[in-house]
């Protein structure tokens, strides 16, 4: 190499530092100390980095591609690289600890003590560029300063520790070239500590990072492997290393000054080109995806110890300290952290959008106070700012005004996209973990459910959400009560929201369904059958055929209502359309009372209940009152063209008479029945029925169309089960309130129940066969059911027209006395009763027989007798015992006879089987008993203290023993065997 003696003033170089050290002996040792601290401290490790950062200043000064070539020759470490090659000022800088040449914007050093690096490696580092090179050595330096008295003081304290880096010389004259191609090279002899291998190794391993870190360079080539930094077509930085592997980057660059207050805190030097930059670059793979990035640091624009965790890499002109691991703090500094943030924003948008979340810093404790910082203000430019990929077509939108969805399903999302606004593409659980750092706000699936609320879609869109919807819930992504509040597209082209309640068509009629849509039935929601889907029903909804609609409670409400709606002027034939084709489908075998309520049109052509009106055919009208029926009647006749257009049996199953209905009530509570006299019916019963069946409009029946309406009765099944129902009320009412030839039938009785003649004339011969007329309350048998039946029955007995035979009156009186069912306190005492001798009289007068030996001294026509118990007949009467009012004794004493000592009694006995019972009789010739002072003569007697007397005579004897015997119904065959005790009496 060849090149001019001194060419860079080497010599007035070395002179004034040592000069320096001789008018001040403690600079040497300042000089000393401060580039061991550099090289201790600032600069240790930093050795590659501070020479490429060199080379990338010199390729920008010379505005040439920079390219760095680095190998060991000879024991040297040989840096090569392209641009400005060494000049005067250059020289001085890299002779100074305090001084930079560097003055530039284009530069990206900023302090000339970088060059202290090299001193990691070599004492003896030299710079040679094609046209002249310097040395610095620390044996020239040393033999230096010891040959000059005034450092031998501080040469001694430094045991001959000299600072390198502040004497340069000149190059030796057979300094080789620098290599073809390059301007400059750096040479190190290595000291022997140093592992070269390993050395290249370690530059090997940051040359990504500076290729990155330093754009400018081009190429660098560390021993013979190579590296290559270039722009791909889609914008992407790809570092590339010959035969191994290329790292993409997306990087995105942002440029600007410094206010002046904030270039004047960068000291003199920085303040006269105040620009300030920042570079993110973020690692992305072959298909421009993010890739993950460790933890990082800061670049200013090479590597400081500001730790980061942000996924990309930040490389600004941010203030350093001049150990270059350290920002200075102040408002340059904050400047660029501002920058970069903003910055930060356009380079998310650059990302696909799937991959934006990524790129969101994490919530985690950051790194370092940089770190705290950046994180903060990137965070605040999320909120901000629009970055977030909308759901719906439209631009971005920021964080804070982002809403996400907690789910994970992109369909789901897309179909909500135009319905919920800020609605954002991101969603699921770590979109929405990541995002709220962001300020966006998590969208509960329930309120985007709300949000569908009056929404109108077609049919397919329905179906798409519910899909997606049923996908999350079957994913555990959602509850099912939050999709409670769905909506649904109904058949009628309504929206409701809430699922439960909808009813979900299983038929497919599509006349009944236009008839559903154009009923418009308040509270029926059927759902549009297009939009039937298995989410509905899981979420509450109800599928329902012809017959379960028929039946839903909506649609028995608007029947309900249907008068009193269509009189307030809304048109029932809808509503009447669509009931009687549900009906007509669904058959109508089933009994839907409430289809009674149904608003029909009359022949008047007023509006009435179905079930008020009649069949033009229908035999009813044949036995109905005329003044019921009618416009002011409570039936009326259904319009013929109603009739003529429905069948029959339609129109009966939803209550139209075609003859009389039955009202039935599986579990009645009261009389609220709705027939006539059925509160007097409950009265009637102490015990309420346990089931309620009535025939209703029996009380509009003609009073001479009865025959007839039993007749119609008897036809049917359902009324015929009615009439007969054993204790029912329609046999009740139909007994008293029916009509028989101007009676009600309990009045009358059946010709052949001669249990009641002459209490009951027979019925007239009416057409009607027995079972009919029974069934109607005319009586068969006697029986007291009641009170009434009681008073009706006392008052026939008192009826001196009426001749009934003694065997009735006592079967009557006896029936009185055993009714279980008549209460005697509601049963009012009569005037008069029927007397023991048939006659009539008044109960004043009577008494009720009681024992029968008062026979024999008491008028027949003053007493009551029955084939019962006569204390019950007394009190049903009202009457005293005949044994209470009647004192009789017997007049004269007789002879005592005990019964075992009366053959022809003993004869009997053993004859009938019956035990002679112990004690005996008296006899008497005649038998007188006086009775409330007078004297009577009697057959038997039974005196107060229960002693039993007889005259002597069969009939007497008999009952005697009967009595005492306790077989007083055979007291008429005593007789006759005491006058012939023989057992051809007996039998004959």
């Amino acid at each position: 190499m060849s090149s001019l003696p001194d060419r860079f003033g080497t010599a007035e170089l070395r002179a004034g530092v040592l000069q320096a050290w001789r008018n001040s002996p403690t600079r040497f040792t300042e000089d000393a100390n401060a580039e061991e601290d550099l090289r201790l401290g600032g600069y240790a490790d930093r050795l590659f980095v501070e020479l490429a950062q060199n080379a990338a200043d010199a390729a920008a000064l010379a505005k040439v591609p920079g390219e760095l070539a680095i190998q060991v020759v000879d024991g040297e470490l040989r840096v090569a690289n392209t641009g400005a090659g060494l000049d005067v000022a250059g020289v001085a800088a890299l002779a100074s600890l305090r001084a930079s040449a560097k003055r530039g914007g284009v530069t990206v050093g900023r302090f000339g003590v970088g060059f202290a690096a090299v001193l990691a490696v070599s004492s003896e580092p030299r710079v040679v560029s094609s046209d002249g090179g310097v040395c610095f050595s620390a044996a020239r330096t040393r033999d230096v300063a010891g040959a000059m008295p005034e450092l031998a003081s501080q040469f001694e304290q430094r045991e001959g520790a000299v600072p390198v880096l502040r004497l340069v010389w000149p190059a030796p004259a057979d300094e080789a070239a620098v290599p073809d191609g390059f301007d400059t090279e750096v040479r190190l002899p290595l000291r022997p500590d140093v592992d070269a291998e390993a050395l290249l190794a370690e530059i090997s391993d940051e040359v990504d990072d500076v290729l990155l870190t330093l754009p400018v360079l081009r190429r660098i080539q560390v021993g013979s492997a190579v590296w290559t930094r270039t722009v791909a077509a889609d914008g992407a930085v790809e570092i590339a290393a010959e035969g191994g592997q290329t790292r993409r980057w997306r990087v995105h660059e942002s440029t600007g000054e410094f206010t002046a207050a904030q270039a004047a805190t960068l000291g003199i030097e920085a303040a006269k080109h105040p620009r300030w930059s920042v570079l993110w670059a973020l690692p992305i793979d072959h298909d421009g995806v993010p890739a993950t990035m460790a933890a990082d640091v800061l670049h200013a624009p090479t590597a400081t110890d500001e730790r980061l965790s942000l996924p990309a890499r930040l490389i600004a002109t941010a203030p350093i300290e001049p150990s270059r691991r350290r920002v200075l703090a102040g408002q340059a500094v904050t400047a660029v952290f501002e920058a970069a943030a903003n910055a930060y924003v356009d380079l998310v948008r650059q990302v696909d959008p799937e991959h934006r979340l990524e790129l969101v810093p994490s919530g985690g404790f950051p790194l370092s106070e940089v770190d705290a910082q950046l994180r903060e203000l990137i965070t605040d430019r999320l909120r901000r700012l629009p970055w977030l990929p909308a759901a719906a077509e439209g631009p971005d939108i920021a964080g804070g005004q982002a809403r996400v969805l907690p789910t994970r399903s992109a369909e789901l999302t897309e179909l909500l996209a135009d319905v919920v606004p800020g609605l954002v593409q991101p969603s699921g659980p770590d979109a929405v973990r990541v995002l709220g750092t962001a300020g966006a706000d998590p969208l509960a699936v329930a309120d985007a459910v709300d949000e569908l609320a009056g929404l109108r879609r077609s049919a397919p869109w329905w179906c798409r959400l519910y899909d997606a919807l049923l996908a999350v819930l079957e994913a555990r992504e959602v509850a099912p009560e939050e999709l409670a509040g769905l909506s649904v597209a109904l058949v009628d082209g309504r929206t409701v929201s809430g699922v439960r309640g909808v009813l979900l068509p299983a038929f497919g009629a599509g006349e009944l369904l236009e008839l559903l849509a154009s009923a418009d039935i308040v509270g029926l929601r059927v759902a549009d059958p297009a939009v039937v889907h298995p989410l509905l029903e899981r979420l509450g909804a109800s599928p329902v055929d012809a017959v379960e609609l028929l039946e839903a409670d909506a649609l028995r409400t608007a029947v309900e209502r249907s008068v009193t709606d269509a009189l307030d002027g809304l048109d029932a034939a809808p509503l009447v359309e669509l009931v009687l084709r549900l009906v007509a489908d669904t058959g109508g075998a089933q009994e839907r009372p409430w289809l009674g309520a149904l608003a029909l049109t009359s022949s008047d052509g007023d509006l009435r209940r179905a079930d008020e009106l009649i069949l033009p055919s229908s035999d009813l009208l044949e036995v109905l009152d005329p003044d019921e029926v009618g416009t002011d009647g409570p039936l009326a006749v259904l319009s013929s063209a109603l009739a003529e257009t429905w069948p029959v049996d339609v129109l009966t199953a939803i209550g139209v008479l075609d003859g009389f209905a039955v009202v039935t009530d599986a579990e009645p509570v009261g009389p609220d029945h709705e027939v006539p006299d059925e509160r007097e019916f409950w009265d009637a019963h102490e015990e309420p029925p346990s089931r309620f069946s009535a025939v209703r409009d029996l009380d509009l029946v003609a009073a001479d169309a009865w025959p007839a309406a039993l007749r119609l009765l008897a036809g049917r099944r359902e009324t015929w089960r009615a009439v007969a129902e054993p204790g029912g009320y329609t046999s009740w009412w139909l007994a008293r309130f029916g009509s028989l030839s101007g009676q009600s039938p309990m009045n009358w009785r059946l010709p052949d129940c001669d249990e009641l003649a002459g209490l009951y004339d027979p019925v007239p011969e009416l057409g009607l066969s027995r079972d009919v007329l029974a069934a109607a309350g005319v009586r068969g048998e006697l029986a007291v059911s009641d009170v009434a039946d009681a008073a009706d029955l006392l008052e026939r007995l008192a009826d001196p027209s009426r001749q009934p035979p003694q065997g009735v009156i006592l079967r009557a009186h006896a029936a009185l006395a055993s009714a279980p069912g008549v209460d005697v306190s509601r049963l009012d005492p009569p005037d008069a009763v029927r007397a023991l001798d048939g006659s009539v009289t008044d109960a004043e007068r009577a008494c009720v027989l009681d024992q029968p030996w008062l026979l024999e001294v008491v008028d027949p026509s003053s007493l009551v007798a029955t084939a019962g118990e006569p204390g019950a007949l007394a009190d049903l009467l009202d009457l005293p015992r005949a044994s209470e009012i009647i004192e009789g004794e017997v007049a004269a004493e007789g002879e005592f006879a005990a019964w075992s000592e009366l053959g022809a009694v003993c004869a009997a006995a053993e004859l009938l089987g019956v035990a002679v019972p112990a004690g005996g009789v008296v006899m008497h010739g005649k038998l007188d008993v006086r009775v409330n002072g007078e004297t009577r003569t009697a057959h038997w007697w039974v005196d107060e203290s229960g002693g039993v007397h007889t005259e002597d005579s069969e009939h007497g004897l008999a009952r005697a023993f009967a009595h005492a015997a306790g077989d007083w119904q055979r007291r008429h065959l005593l007789a006759e065997l005491l006058a012939d005790p023989s057992a051809i009496t007996l039998l004959g």
